[in-house]
C-alpha cells in the first residue's frame, strides 16, 4: 500500500492515494489496480501513473492502442498514453455520483490490443467537506402544555448533509438551554435522532414563548454547520403524546408497481381525549427521493406508491414517520421499505475487442473476441450466463466477472467452413429469463494444408492398338481442397521406364487438365499393359503433391492373319496325305494346324473347305480342321485330290489364310508316286498363269487409260483450236495436201490411196462441199507386185443421172487462191518432201484411227469390187466427184481439215458459176485418163471380195438397177 499526500487547489487538505495491484490468471494478461482520490479534482488533475504501477513500457500503451473502457457509465477519468498516466476528465461530485453509498469508486477497464490484454482499475472518490448541514426547515413550532413533565421529549427534525464519514453530520447543539436539553440517540442505519428533553417545568404564566436555536456541526476542516430556530409555545396541559404502535415498520414493493399502490400503514394511539387525542402522520425526511416515491395519509396513516420504483436505481427506502396531536406530542417511527427487483433489464453485450480473420493454423485456445456483459438486476436475475452455438470449433470462457471471452476450441479446417457466424446468447436466470445475442462473423484464411486428391485411387484405361500418335487416352483428376494459389493443381508424369525404356516415349501427361496422350502407336503383340504414375501438385508454399498408379491396357486388333502350322507349304516338295481307299465314313485324313498371334476373338479360327476335287468326298472341321472322308472311298474316285481349306479368325474384320493339302486315294506308295509327279509342275505352272494374267490385266487397263486419256485431250485440245478459229475474221483458204504415197504396204489392204477431199469451214453446220480424186495414178506398193496399175475411171455417166442420192455442190471459187496466198497452216510452206508427196502428215493419226481407215477402206474396197465389172479396181461413184463426206470417214489418212474455222460468204450466183467451171476442168481430165490407160484397166484382176455389210448391200442394189 502506497500513501500519497498533497494539496488540492487552494484547499487545504490532503489526500490520500491508495494503490492496489493484484494479478489475476487469466487465458490473457488482466491485472488490477486502485487508486483513491478525493472529489472535486480540477480537470488534467493526475489520477496516478498506470504505466509505472503496471509495469508496462509506453511503448507497449501505443502498439497497443491503449484505451479506456467504462462500458455504459459516464467517462470520469482518461489515459494519456503518451506519458502513461491517468488524468481527471471531468469533474467528479462524490455526492451525486454515489450519494450516501460508501466506500464510492469508480470502475474501468484499459485494454490493450496485439495480444489482447485487460487491466481492472479502481478509483475510489473520497469525500470532501463541501456541502454544508442543513435542515428541512428553517424553523419549526411547538405548543407544549405547561403540564409536560420534566424529561418529556420533543423529537426535532435532524439536519442533513451530504458528505460522508467525517465531512457528515456529527454534532447538534442547543442554546439556550434553560428549560431544554438536547439529546442524541444514534441509530443502526449511522443517523442521529434529536429530541429536545424538557429539563425544566414550564410555566406559561411566566414564560408563553420560547425560542431556541439548534445548531448542526459537521466535523470538517473547516468545520461547517446549519441552524434552525425553535419557536415553543407553551398551551395549556396535554400530558399524553401519541405513541407508535412499532417503533420500526417494514415492507416491501415490487418495481415499477403501479401509482397508488398501497405498501404499509402505520399507526399511533393518543391517552388524551378530545382534540388532544387526534393524531396526524407526517413524513419528516428531507431527502427528496423518499417524498417522490411515497405518501402519508396524515388522517389514516397509509403509505402509497407516488413514484415509479426502479430496483437498479434504489434498493431500499427508509422513510421517518411522526405522529403528533394536537396538543403538540408527538412520537416517530421508522418504515423501512424494500425494493423487490424484478427480471426488467436484458443483458447488455458489450464487444471489447474482436477479430475479423483469424488464419485456419491458429492454436486451440487463441483469443478471437473479448466482451463485457452486464445485467442490472439482481440475485438470479443479474446472474448470467453466456453461451455459442454447438458444433463449431469455438469455447465461450469466463475469464472474470461479467468478463467472457471467445476463443478457439479445436484445430479449424478453412476446407470444411471458410466462415463461422458466431451466435453468442447471453441469458440471466430470472423468471421468465431474459436474453440477448449478437453474431460474431470470422473469415478463416486458407493454409496449404490438403495436398490434391485424385478422384480414384487408381487408373486404368484402355486403348486399342495400331492407335494414332497424340490420341487422348482418358483424363486424370484431382481436386484440392484449398483456396485460390493453394488449390491450383499442376499434373507431372514421375520418370520411369517400360521394358527399359522411359515412359515418357509412351504417354504424356498434359500439365493443365491431367489428360492422357499417347505418344506412339502401340502394338499389342509386343507389351499389352504397361503402368506409371502421375503426381498432382498444388502452387502452394511449399507445395503438396500426391500420386496415383495408372495402368494403360491395351487392346488387341485384329491386324494379324492366322498362320498355318501344318501341313507345312513348301514349294520344292512336295507332300501329300494318303487315305486308303477302303477308309470308312469319318476317317481322318490330316488336321490343319493354325495359330494366330492376336488374343481373344481375334485369335478364334475356324476351318472352312474352300475348294476340292471332290467336295462330296471330304469335309472340314470347323473348330478343329480336321480332315475327314465325308462317304466311302470307292475305285472312281481320283488318285490324286487337292483340298483348298480357308482358316478364318473370328475378328471384326476377319482375317484369313488358305492351305493346300494333296490327298492320295491308294493303297500304296508306287501308285501314289507315279500320279504326284506333276504336282510340282502344275502348282509352278499355275502361279505362273495367276502371275501373267494379273500382269496381262494390270498393262490392259494402264494402255486404255491412257489411250483414254489422250483421246480426250486431243478432242479438246482441236475443239479449243475449232472454237478459236471459228470465232475468227479470217478468209478460208482451202489447201491441198500433197500426194502422198505410202512405202510400207502393210495393213489390211495392199494398196495404199489417197484422196483428197474439201469441206466447210465447220462441219458442224453444213455437208461437204466438194470432192475429188488427187490423182488417178495409184502405185502398187507391195513388193509382190511386178507392175504399175493405172486406174482410169470416168464419171460422166454418173454425172448426168437424175436419181443420183445426193445433189453434188459447186465448189467455193475462192479455193482457188495459190498455196503461198492462204493464210494460216494452211498457207504456210512446206518442207521438200511434203512437196514430193512422202513427208510426213499435218497431224500423225494415232494407232486406233489408223486401224479404223484400214478397215473402212477394206470395206469400200469390197463393196467397189462387188458392184463393179472385172476391169475395175472396184473404186466407182464412191470417190467421183458425187461422193460426198457421208459416205467417207472422217479419218486424217484420208481427209486434211485447214486451220481456219471461218466460213466464207459469197454471192450465190459467183458460187454457182465457180461450181460450173470446176466440175467441167474435173469432167474434161477425167476423160483424158480414161482415153490414156483404157487397156491397163481392163486387165487388172479381181480383187478378193470382202464381207457386204447391210449398208453397202442396199448402195450395192441400187447402183445394179441404175
Amino acid at each position: 500500500m502506497l500513501h500519497v499526500e498533497g494539496k488540492i487547489s487552494d484547499r487545504t487538505m490532503t489526500r490520500q492515494v491508495l494503490l492496489f495491484i493484484s494479478v489475476l490468471s487469466l487465458s490473457s494478461v488482466h491485472g488490477q489496480v486502485s487508486y483513491s482520490i478525493p472529489e472535486e479534482m480540477a480537470k488534467g488533475s493526475l489520477v496516478g501513473n498506470i504505466a509505472q504501477d503496471l509495469g508496462l513500457d509506453i511503448k507497449r500503451l501505443k502498439s497497443g492502442k491503449a484505451r479506456i473502457y467504462t462500458g455504459d457509465s459516464a467517462e470520469y477519468i482518461e489515459l494519456n498514453k503518451e506519458r502513461g498516466v491517468l488524468l481527471i476528465k471531468d469533474r467528479i461530485d462524490r455526492e451525486s455520483l454515489c450519494g450516501q453509498t460508501t466506500p464510492c469508486a469508480l470502475h474501468f477497464q484499459i485494454i490493450l490490443e496485439n495480444p489482447m490484454e485487460f487491466y481492472t482499475i479502481t478509483v475510489e472518490i473520497t469525500d470532501v467537506n463541501d456541502n454544508i448541514p442543513s435542515f428541512e426547515k428553517s424553523d419549526v413550532q411547538f405548543k407544549i402544555s405547561e403540564s409536560a413533565v420534566i424529561g418529556a421529549k420533543f423529537i426535532l427534525d435532524g439536519a442533513m448533509d451530504q458528505d460522508v464519514g467525517i465531512n457528515g453530520l456529527q454534532s447538534y447543539t442547543l442554546k439556550p438551554t434553560d428549560h431544554f436539553a438536547l439529546e442524541l440517540h444514534n441509530q443502526a442505519d449511522g443517523n442521529k435522532n434529536v429530541e429536545m428533553v424538557l429539563k425544566k417545568p414550564l410555566d406559561r404564566e411566566r414564560v408563553e414563548q420560547i425560542s431556541l436555536i439548534l445548531t448542526a456541526a459537521d466535523g470538517g476542516e473547516p468545520q461547517l454547520s446549519g441552524t434552525m430556530q425553535i419557536l415553543i409555545t407553551v398551551l395549556d396541559a396535554n400530558d399524553n403524546p401519541p405513541v407508535f404502535t412499532q417503533h420500526t415498520y417494514k415492507a416491501t414493493v415490487t418495481e415499477h408497481s403501479p401509482k397508488g399502490t398501497l405498501v404499509t400503514s402505520v399507526s399511533a394511539s393518543d391517552a388524551d381525549h378530545g382534540s388532544n387525542s387526534k393524531v396526524t402522520y407526517s413524513v419528516r425526511n428531507t431527502l427528496d427521493d423518499v417524498r417522490e416515491m411515497f405518501d402519508v395519509d396524515e388522517d389514516s396513516g397509509e403509505i402509497r406508491l407516488i413514484g415509479n420504483v426502479d430496483y437498479e436505481k434504489t434498493r431500499r427506502f427508509q422513510i421517518s414517520l411522526r405522529a403528533s396531536d394536537d396538543g403538540g406530542l408527538t412520537d416517530s417511527c421508522k418504515v423501512i421499505v424494500e425494493v423487490v427487483d424484478t427480471n426488467d433489464n436484458t443483458p447488455n453485450i458489450n464487444i471489447m475487442s474482436k477479430s475479423n480473420v483469424i488464419s485456419e493454423d491458429a492454436k486451440a485456445g487463441t483469443v478471437v473476441t473479448m466482451m463485457n456483459i452486464q445485467d442490472p438486476d439482481s440475485d438470479d436475475n443479474g446472474r448470467v450466463q453466456c453461451s455459442i452455438d454447438e458444433n463449431i470449433p469455438f469455447l465461450m470462457k469466463s475469464t472474470s466477472n461479467n468478463f467472457f471471452t471467445v476463443v478457439t476450441d479445436s484445430d479449424l479446417d478453412r476446407e470444411r467452413a471458410s466462415e463461422y457466424n458466431i451466435s453468442v446468447t447471453c441469458s440471466d436466470e430470472g423468471l421468465p429469463s431474459l436474453s440477448s445475442s449478437v453474431t460474431l462473423t470470422l473469415q478463416i484464411s486458407d493454409v496449404n494444408d490438403n495436398a490434391p486428391v485424385f478422384e480414384r485411387s487408381s487408373y486404368e484405361a484402355y486403348i486399342i492398338e495400331n492407335n494414332t500418335p497424340g490420341l487422348s487416352i482418358f483424363t486424370v483428376k484431382a481436386r484440392d481442397a484449398d483456396w485460390n494459389q493453394n488449390a491450383r493443381v499442376s499434373y507431372i508424369l514421375e520418370d520411369s521406364s517400360v521394358n527399359g525404356v522411359p515412359v515418357s516415349s509412351y504417354v504424356s501427361v498434359s500439365a493443365d487438365n491431367g489428360v492422357v496422350h499417347s505418344v506412339r502407336s502401340f502394338d499389342y503383340e509386343q507389351i499389352k499393359d504397361f503402368q506409371f504414375r502421375v503426381k498432382a501438385q498444388d502452387g502452394g508454399s511449399p507445395p503438396l503433391s500426391s500420386n496415383v498408379t495408372v495402368k494403360i491396357m491395351i487392346q488387341d486388333q485384329n491386324d494379324n492373319s492366322p498362320q498355318v502350322l501344318y501341313p507345312v507349304q513348301t514349294s520344292s516338295s512336295l507332300v501329300a496325305e494318303m487315305v486308303p481307299r477302303s477308309a470308312d465314313v469319318g476317317y481322318l485324313v490330316t488336321k490343319v494346324v493354325a495359330v494366330d498371334v492376336d488374343s481373344g476373338q481375334n485369335a478364334w479360327l475356324s476351318y472352312k473347305l474352300q475348294k476340292a476335287t471332290d467336295r462330296a468326298l471330304f469335309e472340314v472341321g470347323l473348330q478343329n480342321g480336321e480332315i475327314r472322308t465325308v462317304r466311302q472311298v470307292t475305285d472312281k474316285d481320283a488318285v490324286k485330290q487337292r483340298i483348298t481349306v480357308v482358316v478364318e479368325d473370328n475378328g471384326q474384320p476377319s482375317r484369313s489364310a488358305t492351305v493346300n493339302v494333296n490327298v492320295a486315294v491308294a493303297d500304296s506308295f508306287p501308285e501314289v508316286l507315279s500320279e504326284f509327279t506333276d504336282f510340282t509342275h502344275d502348282k509352278e505352272y499355275n502361279d505362273n498363269l495367276t502371275f501373267y494374267l494379273v500382269l496381262a490385266l494390270a498393262v490392259v487397263s494402264f494402255l486404255f487409260i491412257t489411250c483414254l486419256v489422250v483421246i480426250i485431250s486431243v478432242k479438246i485440245y482441236r475443239w479449243r483450236q475449232s472454237r478459236v478459229l471459228y470465232h475468227s475474221n479470217l478468209p478460208v483458204i482451202p489447201y491441198y495436201p500433197p500426194r502422198y504415197a505410202d512405202t510400207l504396204g502393210t495393213g489390211t489392204l495392199q494398196h495404199v490411196y489417197n484422196y483428197e477431199v474439201c469441206r466447210t469451214t465447220d462441219s458442224r453446220k453444213s455437208d461437204c462441199k466438194f470432192v475429188r480424186p488427187c490423182s488417178q495414178n495409184v502405185l502398187i506398193m507391195d513388193p509382190s507386185s511386178t507392175g504399175t496399175m493405172q486406174r482410169m475411171q470416168s464419171e460422166k455417166n454418173i454425172l448426168d443421172e437424175t436419181d443420183s442420192p445426193i445433189e453434188q455442190k459447186p465448189p467455193n471459187a475462192d479455193w482457188r487462191f495459190t498455196q503461198g496466198q492462204r493464210p494460216g497452216p494452211s498457207g504456210a510452206g512446206g518442207p521438200p518432201e511434203m512437196a514430193m508427196g512422202t513427208g510426213p502428215w499435218p497431224n500423225p493419226p494415232t494407232e486406233a484411227e489408223q486401224l479404223q481407215a484400214l478397215m473402212a477402206a477394206a470395206n469400200e474396197v469390197s463393196e467397189a469390187t462387188a458392184t463393179l465389172g472385172p476391169g475395175t479396181m472396184g473404186l466407182s461413184t464412191r470417190y467421183s466427184p458425187q461422193f460426198t463426206l457421208q459416205h467417207v470417214p472422217d479419218y486424217r489418212q484420208n481427209v486434211y481439215i485447214p486451220g481456219s474455222t471461218a466460213t466464207l460468204t459469197s454471192n450465190p450466183q459467183q458460187q454457182q458459176q465457180q461450181q460450173q467451171m470446176l466440175m467441167q476442168q474435173q469432167m474434161a481430165a477425167q476423160q483424158q485418163a480414161l482415153q490414156a490407160q483404157p487397156s491397163e484397166a481392163s486387165a487388172q484382176p479381181e480383187p478378193p471380195k470382202a464381207a457386204q455389210t447391210p449398208a453397202s448391200k442396199k448402195k450395192s442394189t441400187k447402183k445394179e438397177k441404175k
